[in-house]
């Protein structure tokens, strides 16, 4: 049996050369990063330089990265302490953000009763601008827009430069979850009117556990989690330091191969498009997945002309056969409910079929790919 992963949204596989970074951050440089002695100051020395090569790569200043756990708790600390630091009283956002901006917001309208306002989006799951201006001139409440780059389940390009701009003309607040195109695309922060941002390496062929959230300069943020100095005062907590050499390591990686390896892996995705519309002609693309420029070259999702009941056994059988694939995000995996996205965007006849995300890598073949789509086809014909 073949061995397929097909799962890259959900976390990528490490890099050799970042595991032999964390690797040599584990079994020499040990010290504590807040210590003053020459081994944590050692430790201090590459925390710094990581927060540095980050910061040039985005044209960002080093004080405007803060490293966190992953994007999950860099979206919930921009959330909140905007929330209770900056005097915002709406938050602006879509049924279709991943959970980790999703739940806090909602949270965040329990705890501080501020308002929870949804931008209306179009068929294929795009926030409809003119909605947005709407929204942010309907009282006069500081406001906090938070729109993901790239949706996670569908792979929808938001332009956020155009919100950005919005935003600004209107005095808000923007926050983008963009751990699914940090290290996909590139970024310039001096371009891009944008107030917050998040990123988490395992997305981009680095460890799980860390993260970090750019927060621009003069910001007005207070710290979420406090104890000692660490991150300027913004995080406590002893750095991960073999975590953050990794993500330094994995983020050099993805940006000095970046064309090379998108070009790769949209050839493959591509190619996936292609084979998968002349084996099984019926199938459909949510979202803008199927369209290459409108839409992340790393993954697609298909819903394909088999009925509810079939469509149940799907994920099994293609586990079954070595595939790793995904019914909705990682975040849904042991969940009965569906996709929120999909459920969302699609009619009550559009869901009755079974829908799959495929997420692609630089570690993908076009061959793993045939062997995928044959292993439907067959399914399919059964």
């Amino acid at each position: 049996m073949q061995k397929v992963y097909l799962d890259n949204a959900a976390t990528t596989q490490v890099r050799e050369e970042v595991i032999a970074k964390m690797q040599e951050a584990l079994a020499v440089y040990y010290g504590n990063p807040s210590s003053t002695h020459s081994y944590g100051r050692s430790a201090k020395t590459a925390v710094e330089k990581a927060r540095k090569t980050i910061a040039k790569t985005l044209n960002a200043q080093p004080s405007e990265i803060i490293f966190t756990s992953g994007g999950t708790e860099a979206d919930n600390m921009i959330l909140r302490c905007a929330v209770r630091d900056l005097g915002v009283k709406t938050i602006i956002t879509s049924k279709i953000e991943h959970h980790a901006v999703l739940h806090t917001a909602e949270e965040l309208e329990k705890e501080y009763d501020i308002s929870l306002l949804f931008v209306d989006l179009d068929a294929n799951g795009n926030p409809v601008f003119s909605h947005l201006k709407e929204l942010l001139i309907k009282d006069d409440s500081k406001k906090l827009v938070s729109l993901m780059h790239v949706n996670n389940e569908i792979g929808n390009i938001t332009d956020i430069n155009a919100i950005g701009e919005i935003c600004k003309e209107n005095d808000a607040f923007f926050h983008s979850d963009t751990v699914q195109s940090v290290g996909h695309y590139p970024w310039d922060v001096e371009k891009i009117p944008i107030d917050f941002f998040t990123a988490a390496a395992h997305k981009f062929h680095g460890p799980k556990g860390i993260g970090f959230a750019f927060i621009r300069k003069n910001s007005g943020l207070k710290p979420m989690i406090f104890g000692g100095s660490q991150e300027r005062g913004f995080r406590a907590g002893t750095e991960p330091f073999h975590n953050i050499v990794g993500l330094e390591e994995a983020f050099v990686k993805a940006y000095d191969n970046l064309e090379e390896e998108t070009n790769f892996v949209k050839g493959l995705k591509r190619y996936f498009l292609e084979k998968i519309q002349k084996e099984i002609p019926e199938v459909n693309f949510n979202g803008f997945s199927g369209d290459l420029e409108k839409s992340t070259y790393t993954l697609v999702n298909v819903r394909l002309p088999f009925d509810k009941q079939k469509g149940l056994m799907l994920l099994f059988h293609l586990d079954m056969k070595g595939i790793a694939c995904s019914k909705g995000s990682a975040c849904q995996s042991g969940s009965n409910m569906g996709s929120h996205v999909l459920t969302e965007i699609l009619d009550d006849t559009e869901l009755e079929k079974p829908s799959l995300r495929f997420s692609f890598s630089k570690y993908n073949t076009k061959g793993e790919l045939d062997y995928t789509i044959g292993i439907l086809k067959e399914f399919a014909e059964s």
